[in-house]
């Protein structure tokens, strides 16, 4: 009996569930793990580090509060010999080595960090961090060899080179990962776009004469989280004499429970 194949772009819903197959997690980050393997030995790295919270829930697969993406107070180490290193802010480390079992508890690592300065320099905060980071890299077998790095602090990046890191571009290497999506991120990337087209919905029936742009962010918003958004990046309501008598466009990214930019509607 021929099986009907399954939907190339499917919307299972926002739940897991024990009666069918949807996203799986754990392949998921496997998948991803594998991708910036490849990726790393197609390059002549012999690591990468990152701080792009997006970059670190790729490696990791672990995220925490939208506030800190941009503080640079987070980063991850992949080598190409398979060690991966998350270092994150205290309490944030204890909690991941109790419930992310497919990292290696030791790996979950207190950071340092000046928080883009708000710490001085004569805490010295920078050159601990970089020794941790290079003790890692010996500790993996990839001393001496190419760090790919997507951005960071200047002062890190100083302080690497000073300590002779040989810095290169680790953001095309993940780039070049994250290309191609698995069955699982397709899935994720198709709900988070049927969320936003349900808030679309909820939009088009709140605007009426006299509504502010302000009160529309916040409806969205507010609808995207009970959704089980875990973060809403951006929203731009427009209205002016252009927008009169329609629907103000609004573009909105949502990384919950998928990732992407979905587009405003015409």
């Amino acid at each position: 009996m021929a099986v009907p194949s399954r939907p190339l772009a499917p919307a299972p819903g926002r739940m897991s569930v024990d009666f069918e197959e949807r996203v799986d997690f754990g392949r998921l980050r496997e998948h991803r793990l594998s991708r910036a393997m490849a990726a790393l030995e197609a390059s002549d790295l012999g690591a990468l580090l990152v701080f792009d919270n997006n970059n670190i829930r790729y490696l990791t697969g672990v995220a925490i509060g939208e506030w800190t993406r941009d503080k640079l107070c987070r980063y991850a180490l992949y080598t190409r010999t398979g060690e991966l290193y998350l270092w994150d802010f205290g309490s944030a480390a204890v909690h991941h080595r109790m419930y992310c079992p497919w990292l290696k508890p030791e790996n979950c690592i207190a950071s340092y960090s000046t928080m883009r300065g708000a710490a001085p320099p004569d805490a010295h905060l920078v050159r601990r961090g970089v020794a941790e980071i290079n003790d890692r890299l010996a500790a993996a077998g990839v001393a001496g060899q190419p760090v790919g790095i997507d951005f960071a602090e200047l002062p890190v990046l100083f302080e690497l080179q000073r300590s002779g890191v040989e810095v290169r571009d680790g953001q095309q290497v993940m780039l070049d990962a994250r290309q191609i999506k698995s069955a699982d991120e397709i899935a994720l990337l198709a709900t988070a776009a049927a969320m936003v087209d349900g808030v679309y919905q909820d939009i088009t029936e709140a605007l009426k004469p006299g509504v502010r742009e302000n009160e529309i962010v916040a409806l969205a918003k507010k609808r995207l989280y009970e959704m089980g958004s875990d973060d809403v990046e951006a929203i731009n309501a427009v209205s002016g004499e252009r927008c009169a008598g329609r629907a103000s466009r609004s573009a909105t990214r949502t990384s919950g429970p998928g990732n992407g930019w979905i587009p405003p509607s015409s």
